[in-house]
Order: structure tokens, then C-alpha cells, then sequence
């Protein structure tokens, strides 16, 4: 009985980790952005957009327009592969990119 209960915990851990795994998460998207990996030229979101710089307009773009922007940079300024939106990975890299933009003042 005792090692019928450890194999079902151990599974259902392991179930939950390959979940979770799947899932945006900002330490995910922390790792994109400082990732060079996105791109073919060295470069990294950070390179650009170091402790949220060049963001101020972020906060005021939806889910979807952001998704859209992100990639465009993705493309164009790291010369890399777009992300298919709605994906985890483009998700957690936007999560974590709107934790950089400064709150406007009015």
C-alpha cells in the first residue's frame, strides 16, 4: 500500500510539473527576454529594452496588440521566428515585459 501511495504521489507530481510546463509564467518570459536565443544576431530584448526602456507605451496595447508588437521585434530587431500567438512562450515573454513598463502619470 505504502509504495502503491508513493508511485501516485510521484505521478501526480510529475503530471503537474509537465502541466506547469506548458503554462506562461513571468520566470519564463524573464528568460526570453534576456535570451540572445530568440534571434540570429547576438542580440536579446534586453538589448533594447534594458530595465524597460523605449516601453512607455506598452501598458496601453491589449493582449493581442502586444503579442502582435512583440513579434515585430522578435522579426525585425533580432532577426528571429515569430511566435504563434496565443502561445505560452510569446504569453510569458508579454507578462513579463509589461512588469517593465513604467505606470503612467497623469
Amino acid at each position: 500500500m505504502k509504495m502503491l501511495t508513493a508511485t501516485l504521489t510521484m505521478w501526480t507530481v510529475s503530471l503537474s510539473l509537465a502541466m506547469a510546463a506548458g503554462q506562461p509564467s513571468l520566470e519564463r518570459g524573464k528568460e526570453l527576454f534576456y535570451s540572445t536565443a530568440l534571434g540570429t544576431n547576438g542580440k536579446s530584448c534586453a538589448s533594447c529594452h534594458a530595465g524597460g526602456n523605449k516601453l512607455e507605451e506598452a501598458a496601453g496595447y491589449d493582449q493581442k496588440q502586444f503579442e502582435v508588437i512583440v513579434n515585430q521585434c522578435i522579426v525585425k530587431a533580432l532577426n528571429g521566428r515569430a511566435f504563434a500567438p496565443g502561445s505560452p512562450d510569446l504569453s510569458s515573454l508579454v507578462a513579463y515585459v509589461k512588469t517593465l513598463t513604467p505606470v503612467a502619470t497623469k
